[in-house]
């Protein structure tokens, strides 16, 4: 009996203890260009970049396939170009080169980690980044390389948001993670306003009824119509993403 007891025993102390998996396989991660400014007024934090990629890293250690779409409003805005006299698609084209400057910056930070890393340009710059090609971005994410798009849609009079939303869909990725400057979805600006309310879920419809400027009503949209959710957080709060990819309670989700 004595024998019994002891072996129980032993046989409980090596039986694996259960690791908590990711709750998606695939995910796109929307960083906006002001996001990458940290405290700056202008272009890249490196610190905050150097924070990001570790931050990335440590969610493809999980195994959990990553593409990023990044912004470029840390260096110039397409509308705010065109609001001081420029053709708007010059204005756009000029962001999307924005977007590709961010891009190359990210994906050094990611390397300089050790991680595997793809440029895929919606413009042509072959030099400096492969053409976006759908199956082609599938497979190296399969590859467990990180997938970073650049140039938006490659298209002007679309937002970053909107290629976020297509990018997302395109992979077959389970969910949008977007990360910002504030903590989720509030009914007024948080920066300007301290009692603003903070949503912890909101449907798509509450986004586009509400006018919550979120994402733009044309990846609102897609999103809505393919049943892809958002989860909109804080990328100044340390390990968010990590959080976020294994289904923790962070930020606002946008859903059915």
């Amino acid at each position: 009996m004595a024998g019994d007891a002891t072996h129980q025993r032993e046989a409980a102390a090596v039986e694996p203890v259960a690791v908590e998996k990711p709750q998606y396989n695939r995910v796109l991660i929307k960083v906006s260009g002001e996001a990458l400014m940290g405290f700056q007024e202008f272009g890249v934090d490196p610190a905050v970049m150097e924070r990001i990629a570790c931050e990335i890293k440590a969610v493809h250690q999980l195994g959990v396939e990553s593409a990023c779409v990044v912004g470029g409003g840390n260096i110039i805005r397409g509308v705010k170009v065109s609001e001081a006299g420029f053709d708007r698609a010059t204005g756009d084209y000029m962001g999307m080169l924005a977007t590709v400057i961010n891009a190359l910056a990210l994906q050094s930070a990611l390397e300089e980690t050790g991680i595997y890393t793809r440029v895929m340009s919606a413009i042509d710059l072959a030099q400096v980044a492969e053409p976006f090609i759908r199956r082609r971005a599938i497979r190296h994410l399969e590859k467990k390389r990180v997938v970073i798009l650049a140039a938006g849609t490659g298209n002007p009079y679309f937002t970053t948001d909107t290629a976020a939303a297509l990018r997302a869909m395109e992979i077959k990725a389970d969910i949008i993670l977007k990360a910002t400057k504030v903590e989720g979805v509030y009914d007024s600006d948080p920066l300007e306003n301290p009692e603003a309310k903070m949503f912890k879920r909101l449907t798509y419809l509450q986004v586009l009824e509400k006018g919550l400027r979120v994402m733009d009503t044309t990846a609102i949209s897609l999103c809505m119509e393919n049943k892809l959710p958002i989860i909109v957080f804080s990328l100044r709060q340390e390990g968010s993403i990590k959080k976020v990819v294994m289904g923790e309670q962070v930020g606002s989700v946008i859903s059915d």
